[in-house]
């Protein structure tokens, strides 16, 4: 806090907290939230993809700004790009407002300028209600590049009631005043664009206090994850996490390729005793982030640390759960990978809480995947794999290296 001993932003108390498992749990209550808004829906997320199970969420933003809502969402340029134009018109039409954040198609997708993602999934309801975790608007049984999957995504999200919706408000309205400072300068309405940026950050301010009121509940802080103010919080969270945790750690990570420092501080957790599970990806899914999180499995097995590959569909969750010398459970739900472009390059959000029976029930969900869709990376079997499979592994890390070295980022 500290959440009880993390670093700042300091925790607050009195949350609701509902854990949603997949898109089958997060788009209705998405849809029954947005149903319900009175003055203001705020959303971002990395992939919008208008289909399938999605389509009630996107219809939801429309209606609500039809009858008066205001409704603002933030796409990012390379996971969402550009809307398609059929809803962009019935957007536009019903007085639904969107920013693409930083835009990049074709060869300047290799500038590194535009390696900067917004990759945080957030939606704050009239300031009283708000959503963060790890799921795409995207249906659970599809992939853009593979098509239709036998089984869902795992993944997570929290749902959130109290002091943090206030956060995750401000976090958000102060991206969109920066995108529309951004998008007016460009236009020449510079003296509109200032004034537009002070309405913006101080609207809604009349939903706050309710978003304040007392709530039985966890203890909970918002960790943020940018390239101005908060560049490495997210990963000092982390750390500090498990330099706490006392007998057990289990990770649940999409594309795991973790620094030095954090390396080493799960080596030093191994060696005092503690219980170090990781849950990655066994699909493949992307070249780089397959095969270079495959560089620091040596290292970790050697440590004594368990290695269980998720097979059944792509492992798509950012969580963990630590239990901790500072009294109750720990655990987040959020965006952030551990590897260099969620640590280093995009904007992150996870929820980190202090709480026995939130922890609880995560962890329940993250062995039931170990057990039923997992399996386990032998030590043996992973120092004899083969001489192809060494190679790949080395030049993914290679290049993930030199792409390090291109934005001046150490790691």
């Amino acid at each position: 806090m500290s959440v009880a001993g993390l670093p700042a932003p300091q925790p607050q108390g009195e949350h609701g907290l509902t854990l949603l498992k997949g898109g089958d749990s997060l788009f209705p209550a998405l849809f029954e939230a947005i149903d319900a808004a009175r003055n203001e829906v705020l959303l971002e997320t990395y992939i919008l993809d208008f289909g399938r199970s999605v389509i009630p969420v996107v219809e939801a933003l429309a209606a609500a700004a039809q009858r008066g809502v205001r409704v603002r969402v933030v796409v990012d340029g390379v996971g969402t790009g550009a809307l398609p134009e059929e809803w962009a018109q019935r957007w536009k039409a019903a007085g639904v407002h969107w920013h693409v954040f930083n835009p990049a198609r074709g060869w300047r997708v290799l500038l590194p300028k535009r390696w900067r993602r917004l990759h945080r999934k957030l939606c704050v309801v009239d300031g009283r209600l708000a959503f963060c975790g790890g799921i795409n608007l995207l249906d659970d049984h599809y992939d853009p590049n593979y098509g239709v999957l036998d089984e869902p995504r795992l993944d997570f999200a929290v749902r959130v009631e109290g002091p943090l919706v206030a956060d995750m408000r401000e976090t958000m309205t102060r991206l969109w005043s920066r995108l529309q400072v951004a998008r007016e300068v460009r236009q020449g309405d510079l003296p509109g664009t200032v004034q537009a940026a002070r309405v913006a950050v101080k609207s809604g301010t009349e939903h706050d206090e309710s978003a304040r009121a007392a709530r039985p509940g966890a203890v909970a802080a918002l960790v943020l994850r940018d390239n101005f103010r908060y560049r490495r919080r997210i990963e000092s969270t982390y750390r500090l996490a498990i330099a706490q945790a006392r007998s057990e750690i289990l990770i649940a990570n999409a594309y795991f390729v973790p620094g030095v420092q954090l390396q080493r501080a799960l080596l030093r957790a191994a060696k005092r005793g503690v219980r170090i599970t990781l849950l990655l990806q066994g699909r493949y899914e992307y070249f780089m982030q397959y095969h270079a999180s495959r560089a620091v499995y040596g290292m970790l097995l050697d440590a004594g640390i368990e290695i269980i590959e998720y097979e059944a569909s792509f492992l798509h969750a950012k969580v963990a759960v630590m239990d901790s010398n500072q009294g109750a459970a720990l655990a987040t739900v959020g965006s952030s990978n551990l590897d260099p472009l969620s640590l280093l390059l995009a904007r992150e959000a996870n929820v980190f809480v202090r709480d026995d029976a939130f922890a609880a029930e995560l962890r329940a969900h993250l062995l039931e995947a170990i057990a039923r869709q997992g399996r386990r990376v032998e030590p043996a079997a992973h120092m004899n794999r083969p001489v192809q499979t060494r190679v790949l592994t080395w030049v993914a890390y290679a290049l993930m290296r030199a792409a390090l070295l291109v934005t001046g980022k150490r790691y």
